[in-house]
């Protein structure tokens, strides 16, 4: 790849990562970074417990609110993944979109 397309692609993925932050929701700068954080607190804390299965739920944060989807292999899993999640500071809620796979 030449110098030229990767300054080219690192300008595009800049100014859609702008645009992406400039579209979602009412939200400030801040409030964004914050729910960053807490996105990466969450994820960080599922995947270090033995007994969620960390990589099969996505969070995702919108104003302090987690939401836990994806695929857990029993309904314990998925409110321990519930309880660890709001344990975590700054989240204000969580929202459980997980789905228990069947045996």
């Amino acid at each position: 790849m030449t110098l030229a397309n990767r300054c080219l692609a690192a300008l595009l993925s800049a100014f859609l990562a702008l645009a992406a932050i400039g579209c979602a929701h009412d939200t400030t700068m801040g409030q964004k970074v914050d729910d960053t954080t807490v996105t990466t607190k969450v994820k960080t804390a599922l995947l270090a417990d033995p007994d969620v299965s960390g990589t099969a739920i996505t969070v995702e944060t919108l104003e302090g609110k987690v939401q836990l989807s994806g695929f857990v292999d029993s309904p314990e899993q998925a409110r321990r993944a519930i309880d660890i999640a709001s344990r975590i500071d700054g989240v204000s809620g969580v929202i459980d979109k997980m789905t228990v796979k069947a045996k």
